[in-house]
């Protein structure tokens, strides 16, 4: 959500002018951006994260939500699409929030950016490799669409060039689920594992291999 207002209400922009102390006051024509309340977002994958996101943006922006899973979801106030392309074709705003893996690598490809409406925003908040770069980078100079919000990059660390020099673009460090709340919460969830396996029981959060 953070990331949606940043792209559309040019947050970023606004920062870098007044922190380089050259906003010379109020004027109705600049920084001009657009809303996100009304409009239609489209999720990637509709787990657990991508219900808590269509459960804000329902209720507090109004959003219409759409979206992709590979299974069947009920989800109060969403509705359920065939496939990706028809997400990418109908949302105002697109979020990725599907697991990694074989499964979801480049799920979001040339023909998907291509879909998007010009003035769609693409946000992704997944995993840095679900996202061909070098499309979404070619759809941005293209103008396929009008901006993006990124904090997973498919050769994290690396960013590419031509994403930093966009000023339609903004960049976070992966910092997603970094809040002190979410590190207890990761901690004592470490904790709970090893104490029931160290117990004989079965952990409640196993990895296994098609995860992998």
């Amino acid at each position: 959500v953070a990331l949606m207002l940043s792209v559309t209400r040019k947050i970023p922009e606004g920062l870098s002018e007044m922190q380089a102390g050259n906003w010379q006051g109020w004027s109705p024509l600049t920084h001009l951006g657009g809303r996100i309340g009304g409009k239609r977002l489209g999720i990637l994958g509709m787990g657990r994260i991508g219900q808590a996101i269509a459960h804000r943006c329902r209720a507090g922006f109004g959003m219409d939500v759409v979206y992709y899973n590979r299974s069947e979801k009920a989800v109060e106030g969403a509705r359920q699409l065939p496939n990706v392309e028809d997400v990418c074709a109908q949302a105002d705003a697109v979020v990725m929030a599907v697991p990694g893996g074989a499964e979801t690598h480049h799920l979001m490809n040339e023909t998907m950016f291509a879909a998007m409406q010009p003035h769609a925003i693409f946000v992704n908040i997944a995993r840095g490799d679900v996202v061909n770069e070098a499309a979404l980078v070619a759809a941005l100079q293209a103008k396929q669409i009008a901006g993006a919000g990124l904090d997973v990059y498919e050769f994290e660390p690396k960013v590419p060039a031509a994403l930093k020099a966009m000023e339609n673009v903004v960049l976070l460090p992966h910092m997603g689920s970094a809040t002190v709340e979410s590190r207890i919460e990761m901690g004592e969830k470490v904790i709970i594992n090893i104490k029931t396996f160290d117990d004989g029981h079965r952990p409640p959060d196993q990895v296994v291999p098609s995860m992998l």
